[in-house]
């Protein structure tokens, strides 16, 4: 029998050499074409991207290099915020200011269904009793207990001292590094929210008196400036001591006064610096002074009361800070 000796056909072998480099050539000119698409195909400048209009355009010549490019955006519309909540199928975003962050499940507590019909008997006895079950799945541990009555005094405190949102986010950051380095431990939860509280609008920039925190806290001033002072201390909180200046634009806008005075305000307290009468003295006291002085300089009406009240200073201090500011600008030669 003859043996059959297979041998491999050498013209197969180059197509298929040639089939492999076509390949790689292919390739490197796609990576290269994906390298080259920031540049304009025409004079070579900068490509950007229209996002509105769909297209890729040259910054230089403004040639149109691609058209019709696919939206990956919502394919629906909306006019106004409530229609976009609406539409919008996505949950709310994650915040630090809710003890679970805002990732947990919540039932409203309307016995409605989905169409705003009424619920029978049965089914409100069943969604109380899941309503129960829920709060108690969610406050599971004392941490979590903690934090639930911590944030929430938080979020009251901003509330009533007008408090953005940004300081609301960094105070409950601040009050959950202090729960996690173990600093609760002889101190109330309600004096360690408004130290947090406090800390977080003098980093914002926009800060709130002494007073005025203690007006909204639970606790007294004693303790806020006590219990603030060591979470400062064991955090390494970097609050820069309260510039005078930042509480002029409230105290003008709380007395209606123009941005004339505002400027004026400003200027005295600048002036105060430079001759250094800021040191050792009251932020508050010193901005209140300003915004009177300022009043008068600008001849707008007000009064000592009404700054004072504002301020929730005393009128004395205000005399004293306003004799000391213009003795400055005297000294400076600017009156």
């Amino acid at each position: 029998m003859s043996e059959r000796i297979w041998t491999r056909n050498p013209g197969a072998k180059q197509r298929e050499d040639n089939q492999r480099n076509g390949r790689q050539e292919t390739e490197s000119e796609s990576e290269t074409t994906k390298g080259d698409s920031l540049q304009c195909p025409e004079c070579g400048g900068h490509v950007v991207t229209d996002d509105e209009h769909g297209e890729t355009v040259c910054n230089d010549c403004g040639l149109v290099v691609t058209a019709d490019s696919v939206d990956r955006g919502p394919e629906w519309r909306a006019f106004d915020a409530r229609e976009k909540d609406e539409k919008s199928r996505v949950g709310a975003p994650t915040t630090n200011t809710m003890h679970d962050k805002g990732l947990s499940t919540n039932i409203d507590w309307r016995d409605r269904d989905a169409y705003g019909n009424s619920l029978g008997a049965r089914q409100r006895q069943k969604m109380q009793r899941l309503r129960k079950w829920n709060e108690r799945f969610r406050t599971r541990d004392s941490k979590e207990r903690n934090l639930k009555q911590a944030l929430g005094e938080i979020d009251r405190m901003a509330s009533a001292l007008g408090l953005p949102e940004n300081v609301r986010e960094t105070a409950s950051v601040i009050y959950r590094r202090a729960l996690d380095d173990d600093l609760l431990p002889g101190r109330s939860i309600e004096g360690v929210a408004t130290s947090c509280t406090y800390a977080a609008a003098r980093m914002a920039g926009v800060p709130r008196s002494l007073d005025e925190i203690a007006e909204v806290s639970r606790v007294e001033k004693s303790e806020v400036a006590r219990t603030y002072r060591y979470i400062a201390r064991e955090l390494s909180l970097e609050v820069k001591p309260a510039d005078p200046e930042q509480y002029v634009p409230r105290f003008a806008s709380e007395l209606g006064l123009s941005d004339e005075s505002k400027m004026r305000a400003r200027k005295l307290l600048k002036n105060a610096k430079e001759k250094g009468v800021h040191s050792g003295k009251s932020p508050v006291g010193l901005a209140a002074a300003a915004v009177y002085a300022a009043a008068l300089l600008t001849n707008e009406k007000t009064t000592q009361a009404a700054v004072s009240d504002v301020a929730d200073i005393s009128e004395v201090t205000i005399r004293n800070r306003y004799h000391e500011l213009l003795e400055a600008e005297e000294n400076l030669g600017l009156v």
